[in-house]
């Protein structure tokens, strides 16, 4: 084979390689350890978790039946008004409804259904928080690089103020072209602060959900493209949707309740034994009960509401996919674009970037006006913005689409 068909094969296989199997997390993002220790003390999973343990209790407790054993005690005191003797007699007595029909196996069935929802549940809820996790941990590292970029543009407009000032000297500019010079950098200024309070707040949310939660590193990395082709990739965010699996969870809860209501037309029956003593103690009683309800109206209604459950919960597991997989399109093509995006925007910061320095060059030695030379200024601050939010977002789909998949963070394991 030639180099160019073996390259075409490895491109098609590393990804089928990729599939199935995590990757490193990007190094803008918290390693495995650091991340699962934040998202597992996020609130909302451990709501999941205790529920889950909930589930746990509530699956012993069907699986024991909800039928317990009861006791009776009775005493009575009978009079012979013909021979003016009483008599203490008692009766005690011990019963227990019983499950039949099947409705033992249909509640244990039950029980390990509400199990699967309670992990799906634990599933969903690490799934959101870490993408809350990624989402706050990029905001505080693209504050910080507009932060560093309004210093640069800080610096910029200290430089075209002495400009101005030199050139005013030597008679070259008026007192008007310092007074919009200064006026210019106090815009940046203002800038520079907004950017600040941006991120002070960017940090805080980040410790009020997550702690003690806080990047160390001050720059964006290079935003790569998707691990996996959309087809796979697609597969994958399906095979491990957590809503997915608590809306068929939610849907085979459905049917077995159905078959339940079902099975409890025929009621179950009470049974028992029971003692007692008659007669002056003369007399020494021994026996079994039966009782059985006799099924009517309510049941049969119970039964038929409970297969419409069952068709509600059908659809709307239909509806969940439906939703998941354009959510999933969606996210796709963002990533994608965002990443075409992101390279325009480094192209045009670029060279609005050199525009900028041209000109101060230019202006320094008297080959500009003051106005040409601060529009090349605002110019180069707008397009290094652009391009550091298109980063940022190319980052952030890239980093939607590791999690979506369950591609990193152990999310796999849920």
């Amino acid at each position: 084979m030639t180099r160019a068909v073996w390259k075409g094969v490895a491109l098609l296989v590393m990804p089928l390689c990729a599939f199935g199997q995590e990757v490193p997390a990007p190094k803008d993002l918290p390693g495995s350890e650091q991340a699962n220790a934040w998202i597992d003390k996020d609130p909302a999973v451990v709501e999941a978790r205790s529920a889950l343990a909930a589930a746990g209790h509530s699956r012993a407790a069907q699986a024991a039946s909800p039928h317990e054993w009861t006791a009776k005690v009775q005493g009575q005191r009978r009079d012979y008004r013909d021979t003016s003797r009483k008599s203490n007699e008692w009766l005690a007595q011990l019963e227990r409804p019983i499950r039949v029909n099947g409705k033992g196996e249909l509640d244990r069935q039950l029980g390990e259904i509400d199990l699967e929802i309670g992990r799906a549940r634990v599933g969903e809820a690490r799934h959101e928080a870490a993408r809350a996790l990624a989402d706050l941990w990029l905001d505080v590292i693209a504050a910080r690089g507009q932060q560093a970029l309004l210093k640069e543009q800080l610096a910029f407009a200290e430089r075209n103020l002495s400009a101005v000032g030199t050139r005013k000297k030597a008679g070259d500019a008026s007192s008007l072209d310092v007074n919009v010079a200064r006026t210019d950098l106090s815009e940046v200024q203002r800038q520079a602060s907004l950017t600040a309070t941006q991120l002070a707040k960017a940090e805080a949310k980040l410790r009020v959900r997550f702690g003690d939660a806080l990047p160390t590193s001050t720059a964006l990395s290079e935003p790569q493209a998707p691990v996996l082709p959309q087809a796979p990739w697609r597969e994958r965010v399906l095979a491990e949707a957590d809503p997915l699996k608590i809306a068929e969870g939610q849907r085979r809860k459905t049917e077995l309740l159905a078959a339940r209501t079902k099975a409890d037309r025929v009621p179950d029956p009470t049974v028992g034994v029971y003692t007692a003593s008659e007669a002056i103690r003369n007399e020494r009683v021994v026996g079994i009960s039966l009782s059985i309800p006799l099924s009517g109206t309510y049941r049969e209604q119970r039964m038929l509401q409970a297969l419409r459950d069952s068709d509600t919960a059908r659809a709307a597991q239909e509806r969940h996919r439906q939703e998941i997989e354009l959510e999933a399109a969606e996210t796709y093509a963002e990533a994608a674009g965002s990443l075409d995006r992101w390279r325009v925007g480094e192209q045009g910061a670029s060279i609005a970037g050199e525009s900028a320095q041209l000109m101060q060059r230019a202006y320094s030695l008297g080959e500009a006006d003051l106005q040409a030379l601060l529009l090349a200024r605002r110019q180069s601050l707008d397009a290094s913005r652009a391009a550091l939010e298109a980063r940022a977002d190319a980052l952030r789909w890239h980093h939607r689409l590791l999690i979506d998949a369950h591609l990193i963070w152990d999310l796999a394991k849920d």
